[in-house]
């Protein structure tokens, strides 16, 4: 493991500096100096006008002495902050940041708690990677954050090093649905207003934070091993039933082989527009009315987003750099769920994966891709290359006992390339593994895609 080690040595993890959290891929996103552990979010939304007015209640511990401090927040406008119940000294906005100075220093280690009222239209934030955040759709809001859009509907410290809990209340017309993260709570009716509630207990990433609004029928999903709803237009309703129907066939899969599904709920959402990929959200996957074709058209794009809710929002990468932790098993879950239900093995998807990528050219290393090409489809397949590669090389039942053990150990977690490695080590191939990981992912050069060698 020692070549893994230096690697990982040369660039630090995520620091406490203000006002970045450090990540050289978003230097402008995430800070430094304390940790959020809760989120109570209250939304009063006009649907038809996009006005909201909210509350946003942070509850955070400080990890150094504290003169001021930063939030993440982009395009609406503060009305009052508290922080400790007092009016700060001085609170500076600017278009990505609120500064915040509180009338008394804080402590380290100190818990405080900061109040932000705030209200506007809120849009996507301009990024590398387009606009991201909160959208309105034709008939309703689709929320999609990564990797630092949430800061265009709430105040945040927008780093994946910084999961915390969440409760969300948002209220709207009640002619529409809201789905959102976690368990739903409760839902409140009162003169043409809904109020729905959720609750979030298990840590999560500010960027896996979202909103739904939409006319959405409900679907249960009965023979699923965990309880799962589907919310789609009427108009869909054929195409969605055939479509999802073996959805819990794919998570009894996943659950057999990555580990128990880490979370007590899963819901699907196709939304009444066009969408260019599908979305992961914390518990959720978000399809656009073009993945649903009544044909089984978007099985592949089913497992990926799936697969997520063990890497990616269960289990997740502290910086951005690391992406292809997520990327790499939600492709590589692609191929196993095509190899389950008859349709191709994985060695087939692997070296037609390989054939793909040895014509596109070899100028990046998907362990640190730079932030242009964080979602470039070579992170993805090499990435889904290399899980094979160890599998080859340790043999199923190795393997697949070593992602159980990692998910399991880091559930709810942030993790690195060198914490999945060991586990992969543990089956007393440390040199073969840190070879494998050398060669595919801290490399430009595309290896040699060598046969199965299954136990």
């Amino acid at each position: 493991m020692e070549y893994l080690t230096a690697v990982m040595a040369q660039s630090p993890r995520s620091t406490y500096g203000s006002p970045s959290a450090g990540d050289p891929y978003l230097p402008s996103s995430g800070n430094s100096g304390y940790l959020v552990e809760h989120y109570d979010i209250d939304l009063d939304y006009r649907v038809t006008t996009n006005r909201l007015v909210a509350t946003a209640v942070i509850s955070a511990r400080s990890s150094q002495t504290l003169e001021r401090f930063s939030l993440d927040f982009a395009g609406l406008v503060v009305d009052k902050i508290t922080v400790g119940g007092e009016r700060p000294k001085k609170v500076a906005q600017t278009a990505r940041k609120l500064v915040i100075t509180p009338a008394q220093a804080l402590e380290q280690g100190e818990e405080f708690e900061v109040v932000v009222r705030y209200r506007g239209a809120p849009h996507p934030v301009h990024s590398e990677w387009g606009d991201i955040g909160w959208e309105e759709l034709a008939d309703g809001v689709l929320v999609a954050s990564q990797p630092s859009g949430a800061s265009s509907w709430f105040p945040c410290n927008d780093h994946p090093s910084n999961k915390a809990t969440l409760t969300l209340a948002v209220s709207c017309e009640s002619s529409y649905a809201v789905v959102s993260n976690g368990t739903l709570v409760s839902q409140t009716t009162r003169s043409g207003r809904t109020q729905w509630l959720f609750a979030v207990t298990e840590p999560m990433a500010t960027y896996l934070a979202t909103v739904q609004i939409g006319r959405y029928r409900t679907l249960d999903v009965v023979a699923a091993p965990v309880p799962t709803r589907i919310h789609f237009p009427p108009q869909l309703a054929r195409n969605v039933a055939t479509d999802f129907e073996r959805l819990g066939e794919m998570i009894a899969l996943f659950s057999r082989l990555f580990g128990p599904y880490p979370f007590e709920t899963y819901a699907v959402i196709v939304t009444p527009d066009e969408l260019e990929i599908p979305l992961e959200a914390h518990r959720i996957a978000v399809f656009g009315r073009n993945h649903v074709d009544g044909a089984h058209g978007s099985d592949r794009l089913i497992a990926h987003e799936l697969a997520h809710q063990w890497f990616g929002n269960s289990l997740t990468a502290g910086v951005w750099r690391d992406i292809w932790l997520h990327e790499g098993f939600a492709c590589y879950a692609e191929w196993l769920w095509a190899e389950a239900s008859g349709r191709a093995t994985v060695e087939s998807n692997a070296r037609e994966a390989w054939d793909g990528l040895a014509g596109l050219p070899k100028n990046i290393e998907i362990g640190d891709p730079g932030p242009r090409a964080m979602f470039d489809d070579r992170v993805y397949k090499r990435g889904a290359l290399a899980l094979h590669a160890l599998r080859n090389h340790v043999g199923d039942e190795a393997f697949f006992a070593a992602i159980r053990g990692y998910t399991l150990a880091h559930r709810f977690g942030t993790v690195t390339p060198q914490i999945f490695a060991g586990f992969v080590a543990a089956s007393g191939r440390g040199e073969v593994v840190d070879d494998i990981l050398r060669r595919w992912v801290y490399s430009q050069p595309l290896p040699v895609l060598a046969g199965a060698a299954r136990d």
